[in-house]
């Protein structure tokens, strides 16, 4: 008899909730890309808001002494920072936008290459429907009812607003002479002894005793040497820096 539905076999087959966003480079590489979701992405073009609002601001106040010419100018850096803030960071810095890039947020291709110029007119051009019939309605809708958390200008353009990636940081390993392994170790042993250096600071002098000892059973060494070996060894795996 087949499990039901509610049997623990039968979740544990079917695929988990995830946000990730899987593609494939040309290079035949996968990429894990994080899109943002509604709430980052607004507090990022909020933050966009209110910088275009202060150059607009003091652009007028500064335009306003020269008369007529100095208004139509104003106007003219209106239309400009009104349709061209947005283009030119995200195509000029890697696409971020001041806001998106205090959010730690990033604008790409749906295959995960840098937006280029087509892609980011396209998506900032369709604001205009995202705005339809008032603050941002049919934008928010798209977002909430897309898996990728995309506006209609992001369907649109193919692009994607997702989290940047942050550096990889080295642990911060005891120190201890770089040892090998006595035993060939499986990824599973590696990471034991990886994990129990990197922690080994923030445990006490007989937790680390103790899990030490555990440890050393397999690599065939003294428990009262074992926390120097097991550090040693995590040196010898994580290599030279």
């Amino acid at each position: 008899m087949p499990p039901s539905s509610s049997s623990p076999l039968n979740r544990l087959q079917q695929p988990m909730l995830d946000t990730r966003y899987q593609v494939e480079t040309p290079e035949g590489i996968d990429l894990a890309l994080r899109p943002a979701g509604l709430v980052p992405r607004a507090l990022a073009f909020t933050i966009d808001l209110l910088i275009r609002g202060v150059i607009l601001g003091v652009v007028y106040l500064v335009l306003g002494f020269l008369g007529q010419f100095g208004i139509g100018l104003a106007t003219i850096i209106l239309f400009l920072v009104t349709w061209w803030y947005m283009v030119l960071f995200e195509v000029l810095n890697q696409g971020r936008s001041p806001g998106k890039q205090m959010l730690g947020l990033r604008v790409v291709h749906d295959d995960g290459t840098p937006i280029g110029w087509p892609a980011s007119l396209t998506r900032n051009l369709l604001r205009f429907v995202d705005l339809l019939p008032f603050a941002y309605t049919l934008g928010i809708i798209s977002c909430l009812s897309n898996r990728a958390f995309k506006r209609l200008g992001d369907i649109a353009a193919g692009t994607l607003v997702v989290y940047r990636d942050q550096p990889i940081e080295r642990p911060n390993l005891p120190e201890a002479e770089a040892l090998r392994a006595p035993v060939v170790l499986d990824f599973a042993e590696q990471r034991a002894m990886l994990a129990f250096a990197e922690r080994s600071e923030s445990l006490s002098t007989a937790r680390r005793a103790e899990l030490a000892a555990i440890l050393a059973e397999p690599l065939h060494v003294d428990p009262e040497h074992a926390e120097r070996h097991i550090n040693g060894i995590a040196r010898g795996l994580l290599g030279p820096t």
